[in-house]
């Protein structure tokens, strides 16, 4: 289960950094709302997830999943570059979340 939560943390930490976009410096009040309270239920799951992993596993896959999401999410939606070695570096970054999760004792 604690994978599960930590996914789930993940996309609500993809949801919180978009958010922080849309905020305006946090002066719009709906996006600032949104931004805060997907934070609260990022930590939250975390902290559930690292409840059954090591903690440097579930902050690694929590920051790498919220990273190569809103990177991606920038791309499609902000116009944010796509060259190739942006796009090698993301590739990176999953290959080593999947290793942290093949490596897991907990599989």
């Amino acid at each position: 289960m604690g994978w599960i939560y930590i996914f789930i943390a993940a996309l609500f930490e993809i949801s919180w950094v978009v958010g922080l976009k849309y905020s305006d410096g946090l002066t719009n009040l709906k996006a600032s709302i949104f931004t805060i309270i997907t934070m609260l239920l990022s930590f939250y799951f975390l902290a559930l997830g690292s409840k059954e992993l090591p903690i440097g596993t579930a902050y690694a896959v929590w920051t790498g999943i919220g990273a190569v999401g809103t990177v991606i999410y920038g791309m499609l939606f902000f116009n944010e570059s796509k060259e190739f070695l942006r796009i090698f570096f993301i590739m990176i970054i999953i290959l080593g979340i999947i290793g942290l999760k093949l490596t897991d004792k907990q599989i």
